[in-house]
């Protein structure tokens, strides 16, 4: 699937937390926010794309999912916090090369051909990881081994990259042909930034296969590499992404530009990003997996590179003069995106509510982004109770009409959207510090419950005070307006 993901270090957030956030960009998914109680946690899993049966373990925990309202294909959950406030998100479709996918191949579902054969299943997928993973895991780290061991034991049937986070750490795992893998912890001080491709540029081998404070990987990886000849670096240097992802000229369209675009916002002077010294373009392969930003980095950050449409650049699909260059490459704020979730983790917050699940539906570039506590019994019917037909009781719809209304007269709704985005946003928080203190004095988990009803109603009216006034612009922006003079 393509999305746009970014995972910030505690050190490098303006509050010490840890955030991973990733756009879920289907093909128009319609997508619901849930929480899974234990009870309704499958002890048996069976993937519908894979046709691949699990047995999974006993004593799941409470998590949230945004699974897809149309389940024809599965579950695709998509992202959660579960109630050890350990984040997830799965999955980033990353990049590879035939060099790899040769010498390890995915493992693809085979239809049985011949009267007698049995079907062959293939391995796990997006469709599947967030149900296999997050209910089972107390670490981010932890993460990382239960989806590594999955990994070795059923392989994979595509290329992505996954993203956990705690209270301390981010994880990030990236996926290696059919069965092998590599995952690293993101420096505390770090932002990492991730556009549909396999990104680590930098691994240290010794001690993923030695210590192994910072870095994993398959058992086999230096043997798998050896004997593949898939090493293509230089003068003794390591850097996984020349040896298991790629360089395409779709690469710089597609997903390069995009890293450019982020890397540019987070150290506006410590790059030169523009002009023709530029050290990266929104073509270079080697733009880096991470930064530490020149300043801490907030929600408020998050939600603005994942609404991106390189404004301020001669490549922004709605600017009003033609730069020769306009919209040449794809967006990070797309119109296709299902949902958004920035799962962030709160040293600060009482305990029971540290993880705090940030939520916006549809294109981030005209919706807004939602706080919501996830470690309640359920969510909001505003936030859950979504259906296949276009609807204005729900977020979900509610924010789709907002983008398709507001995307064909850009310059008319950019204010309104603008005002409707900080007013969520501020509201939000406000709500949240509030009901962070009662919480903390009080000892009262209900009242989280309670708060996302009243962040949920918030939410409904902000999205309806806007939707009238987009609604109103691109009705007087229609085709066959026609004004007659009165002569």
């Amino acid at each position: 699937m393509a999305c746009t993901t970014i995972l910030v270090g505690r050190n490098a957030s303006n509050d010490a937390s840890t955030m991973i956030a990733r756009t879920d960009d289907g093909h128009f998914d319609v997508k619901k926010l849930i929480v899974v109680e234990p009870k309704k946690q499958p002890r048996k899993y069976k993937s519908v794309i894979s046709h691949l049966e699990i047995e999974l373990p006993e004593e799941p925990m409470r998590y949230t999912a945004c699974p897809s309202v149309d389940r024809e294909n599965g579950i695709w959950a998509a992202t959660g916090i579960n109630a050890a406030n350990v984040g997830m998100t799965a999955t980033e479709t990353i990049t590879s090369n035939p060099r790899v996918l040769a010498a390890d191949p995915l493992v693809e579902y085979k239809k049985a051909e011949k009267r007698g054969e049995k079907d062959v299943p293939g391995g796990i997928g997006e469709e599947d990881i967030v149900v296999l993973v997050l209910p089972y895991i107390r670490t981010a780290r932890e993460g990382v081994e239960r989806l590594a061991a999955l990994l070795e034991k059923y392989g994979t049937y595509e290329s992505n990259g996954i993203a956990f986070n705690d209270q301390n750490e981010v994880w990030w795992l990236e996926t290696i042909g059919g069965h092998h893998w590599m995952a690293k912890r993101v420096p505390d001080d770090t932002v990492v930034v991730a556009p549909n491709q396999f990104g680590m540029d930098a691994f240290d081998l010794e001690d993923a296969f030695g210590a192994q404070k910072a870095h994993l990987c398959s058992a086999d990886l230096r043997e798998f590499i050896a004997r593949n000849h898939l090493d293509l670096n230089q003068n003794g240097a390591f850097n996984p992404r020349d040896v298991f992802g790629s360089h395409t000229d779709m690469d710089h369209v597609y997903n390069t530009p995009r890293a450019w675009f982020m890397g540019r916002y987070l150290t506006p002077r410590g790059h030169r990003w523009d002009g023709p010294d530029a050290e990266f373009t929104p073509e270079s392969d080697d733009i880096p997996w991470s930064f530490v930003p020149e300043r801490k980095v907030a929600v408020e950050d998050v939600k603005y590179l994942l609404s991106a449409h390189y404004q301020g650049t001669p490549y922004n699909p709605y600017t009003s003069h033609d730069t020769g260059r306009r919209g040449m490459y794809r967006s990070i704020g797309i119109n296709r995106t299902g949902v958004t979730s920035v799962c962030q983790i709160r040293p600060d917050a009482p305990e029971a509510v540290r993880g705090l699940e940030w939520i916006c539906f549809g294109s981030t570039t005209f919706d807004a982004l939602l706080p919501i506590y996830p470690n309640v019994e359920r969510m909001p019917k505003y936030l859950s109770d979504v259906t296949l037909d276009a609807s204005t009781e729900n977020f979900y719809w509610g924010s789709r009409l907002i983008g398709a209304l507001a995307d064909p007269c850009f310059a008319a709704c950019a204010q309104i959207v603008n005002r409707y985005q900080n007013a969520v946003m501020t509201r939000g928080r406000q709500l949240v510090r509030e009901y962070d203190q009662r919480i903390a004095e009080t000892g009262d988990l209900a009242l989280a419950a309670e708060a996302n009803e009243k962040l949920a109603a918030m939410a409904r009216e902000e999205t309806g005070k806007t939707l009238n006034k987009v609604l109103h612009e691109a009705s007087v922006r229609m085709k066959n307006g026609y004004n007659l003079a009165d002569n």
